[in-house]
C-alpha cells in the first residue's frame, strides 16, 4: 500500500467527485487505460480509471452500470465519465478477490463460454450509443489507410519486422470479415482470463468494460473463443477448445450459427492473435508466441473460408 503521489490531478478529482481525498494506492495498472485502486480518507475503497478520451468511455460505462444494476457480476460505476484534459475518467466500486481460472482445455473453454453467453444475453437488452471506434485489436472495420488500424506507436516502427505470414493472413481475414452481412451488437471484446475472477468454481467478477465493441455477435464470440485463456503474450488455445467454446455458447444462447456466422467466428478467432504478434514483434517483446499462432493459421483460415 503506497501513499498517493500521482498523477497530479487524482487527489483533486477524488475530492470533487467522490467527496474525499485518496490516502493510499492499493494497486496501480497501466496499459491502454490507467487504473488506480484507492483507499479514500473515509475508509472507502474505489477504483479510478483514466484513458485517452476517444469518445467510447461514456457508452461503455453506461452499459456497465446497467449490467451491474441487473445483478451481473461486474463492478458498479459510481461516477459518470468526466474529462480531465485529454482523459476520460470515472470511478467504480472496488470488487476485489477471486482467482484466475487457468487452462485452455475444452472443459475450461466451456466454462468461459457459459459466462460469455450470459454476458451477451444481458447486453442484448442494453441500449447505448455504439462504443466506436472498436478496440484496436478487434478493429478490422477501420477506415484508415492500409491493413491495420492506425496506431501511432506501432506505425512509426519498422513494419518489415512483422512476419510475412501475419500480414498475409490478416489481409485474408479482413477481407472475409468485411464481406460479412451481419447485424452488429454490443459485446465484450477483451474476454481474457486476466479480466475475470472466480471463486469456488463460480464467476465472481468480469472486469475491463472499457473494451466493449460493436461487431457481429459471431465475431465477438469467435474472438472470445480464442482469447479466453490469455494472461500475457499472444497465444491461441487448441482448435478443439475454441470449438467447444463456440458450441457451448450457441447451446446456451439457444440459437445455432448460420454458415456465414461460423466462418466469421473462426475469422475473428485469429485476428486478435495476429494483432498481438504484430505488437510484440514491433516492440521486441516476442516470447515464442509466433510458433503458437503460426501452427493454427491454416486450420483457422480453412474454417473461416478465407
Amino acid at each position: 500500500m503506497n501513499v498517493v503521489r500521482r498523477p497530479d490531478w487524482l487527489p483533486t478529482w477524488c475530492v470533487e467527485h467522490l467527496g474525499a481525498e485518496p490516502v493510499a494506492v492499493l494497486f496501480e495498472a497501466r496499459s491502454i487505460s490507467a487504473v488506480f485502486g484507492l483507499r479514500l480518507a473515509t475508509g472507502r475503497d474505489v477504483v479510478v480509471k483514466a484513458r485517452e478520451d476517444d469518445g467510447r468511455a461514456a457508452s461503455c460505462v453506461a452499459a456497465q452500470a446497467l449490467l451491474a444494476g441487473q445483478g451481473f457480476p461486474c463492478a458498479r460505476p459510481i461516477t459518470p465519465v468526466t474529462s480531465v484534459g485529454a482523459l476520460a475518467v470515472h470511478a467504480e466500486e472496488s470488487r476485489p478477490g477471486g482467482e484466475l481460472l487457468r487452462g485452455d482445455s475444452p472443459d475450461v473453454a466451456a466454462r468461459y463460454a457459459a459466462v460469455f453467453a450470459r454476458l451477451m444475453a444481458a447486453l442484448a437488452g442494453v441500449t447505448v450509443p455504439p462504443p466506436l471506434p472498436n478496440p484496436r485489436w478487434i478493429r478490422w472495420d477501420h477506415t484508415d489507410p492500409g491493413l491495420w488500424p492506425s496506431i501511432e506507436d506501432l506505425d512509426r516502427r519498422d513494419q518489415h519486422a512483422v512476419p510475412a505470414y501475419v500480414v498475409e493472413t490478416a489481409g485474408r481475414l479482413r477481407e472475409r470479415l468485411l464481406a460479412a452481412h451481419l447485424p452488429r451488437v454490443l459485446g465484450h471484446a477483451d474476454f481474457e482470463a486476466q479480466n475475470l475472477r472466480w471463486h469456488d468454481g463460480r464467476i465472481l467478477a468480469v472486469h475491463d468494460w472499457d473494451s466493449l465493441a460493436w461487431q457481429p455477435e459471431a465475431a465477438l464470440a469467435g474472438a472470445a473463443s480464442a482469447v479466453f485463456p490469455k494472461t500475457g503474450p499472444a497465444l491461441l488455445p487448441p482448435i478443439e477448445s475454441s470449438e467447444a467454446f463456440l458450441a457451448t455458447y450457441q447451446e446456451i444462447r439457444g440459437r445455432r450459427f448460420t454458415t456465414e456466422e461460423h466462418e466469421v467466428a473462426w475469422a475473428a478467432s485469429l485476428w486478435p492473435a495476429l494483432h498481438d504478434v504484430r505488437w510484440e514483434t514491433l516492440h521486441g517483446t516476442s516470447q515464442g508466441s509466433h510458433d503458437l499462432v503460426r501452427a493454427q493459421v491454416a486450420e483457422r483460415l480453412r474454417r473461416a473460408n478465407a
